[in-house]
């Protein structure tokens, strides 16, 4: 198989992470993915081929060099989106995209526009991968998952260029941010590591959200309606109140950049009981915490009002920014940067709106910055992936490897 092979076979499989599963992996068809997987690794050749029972893949590619090589990692997740469905995903190939609009479902009337969708344009002439409009691609992220396996077989097809001992890890449930909760750092014995979970051609993150999930309880009394005066206390009025007090300009669709933001994701609610459920992110870790905070004031303010214990803030952290324990070694960076470079594409240093596993890798120890996979519009109907930005992507895994033996 080739690359666009590869990744056309990945897609086939069902795995989306679910929220509500109760084990690692959150939903059996990742494991039966992995599975998959790792026969698929053993029979390019790859060593130390192991699978847990938590569905954390690993591999190792020996080093072609006598010196001693840093040993580096390439990191990819198996699940999709539960935001969409992944079941039944029927890719096709736009070749020599014009710059118009894409018909997915002439029959459903759905198409991707450049009108909704610009940077379509940047790929005009491309050939690009999209869904029939019923589900989800998948590039995020067996895109990244294709990657680094068809870069493992083109590092074994040209022993000419030499590399050191490189490590591949592919997870499960990343979508649902427990992807590096069960991630063996010491046993994958890397000294950094890159995700291949990034979008556009030539992004480089290593900076990413502060990130917290809230549940607002608001508690209220159910009584007879018809005798309610005085007595009922209707929680969803207070929610929708409690809604409105949170700051109106500071969501996700009017922040970008820097700009933090809370969000709203989820509400479930009766007279009785009414629980709202926001994300936190700040890249600023000092905001981070002033937004946290904001939301305890804000119940207590709800408290004095209508009683203590009607409304209940319960705040987890999820990660943070992986900018400081990146930036101690940003050699790092430089070698993904020289690596682009080396291979024609103009490297873009970004910050992520949004978390990787490899902020959390970064906090158990793994160095582990982001790189583009080349997939767009992830989560949704609309995703797609240019043929020609896979291949890039590829080819930057291929240079990393040589450009750190040349260390």
């Amino acid at each position: 198989m080739n690359l666009i092979e590869r990744f056309l076979k990945y897609v086939a499989f069902d795995t989306q992470s679910s929220e509500e599963g109760s084990g690692c992996p959150s939903t059996a068809e990742q494991m039966f993915f992995a599975e998959y997987l790792k026969s698929e690794l053993e029979s390019i050749g790859l060593e130390e081929v192991t699978l847990d029972d938590n569905g954390y893949l690993f591999a190792t590619l020996p080093s072609n060099v006598d010196s001693q090589v840093p040993v580096i990692g390439f990191i990819a997740h198996m699940d999709t989106s539960p935001d969409y469905s992944g079941k039944d995903v029927k890719p096709r190939i736009v070749n020599n995209y014009d710059g118009t609009d894409i018909v997915l479902s002439e029959e459903d009337n759905i198409i991707t526009s450049p009108h909704q969708f610009p940077e379509l344009l940047d790929h005009i002439g491309e050939d690009l991968i999209v869904t029939d409009g019923h589900t989800l691609l998948g590039a995020d992220d067996k895109a990244g998952i294709a990657e680094i396996v068809q870069a493992m077989i083109y590092l074994k097809q040209h022993p000419e260029i030499k590399h050191g001992k490189i490590r591949v890890g592919f997870n499960p449930d990343e979508e649902i941010g427990m992807g590096a909760h069960l991630f063996d750092v010491e046993n994958f014995g890397c000294e950094w590591a890159y995700t291949m979970d990034g979008s556009e051609v030539g992004e480089l993150e290593f900076e990413n959200f502060n990130a917290a999930g809230a549940k607002v309880t608001v508690k209220g009394l159910n009584v007879h309606p018809g005798y309610a005066k005085g007595k009922m206390v209707n929680s969803m009025y207070i929610a929708s109140e409690f809604i409105s007090s949170m700051p109106k300009t500071e969501t996700p669709e009017q922040t970008e950049g820097y700009e933090g933001f809370y969000h709203l994701v989820g509400i479930k609610g009766s007279v009785e009981e009414t629980v709202l459920s926001y994300i936190i992110r700040d890249h600023d870790r000092q905001r981070f915490e002033q937004r946290k905070s904001f939301v305890h004031e804000l119940t207590d303010r709800f408290n004095a009002q209508y009683g203590e214990g009607t409304v209940t803030a319960d705040i987890h952290d999820q990660y943070y920014n992986m900018r400081e324990k990146v930036e101690p070694m940003m050699h790092v960076i430089d070698i993904a940067r020289a690596a682009m470079e080396s291979v024609g594409i103009e490297c873009k240093v970004k910050a992520i709106r949004g978390g990787t596993d490899g902020a959390q890798l970064s906090f158990k120890g793994l160095p582990c910055p982001n790189i583009f996979a080349g997939g767009l519009n992830f989560h949704g109907r609309n995703e797609f992936v240019p043929i020609q930005s896979m291949e890039k992507a590829m080819m930057t895994i291929v240079k990393i490897a040589e450009l750190t033996a040349l260390r």
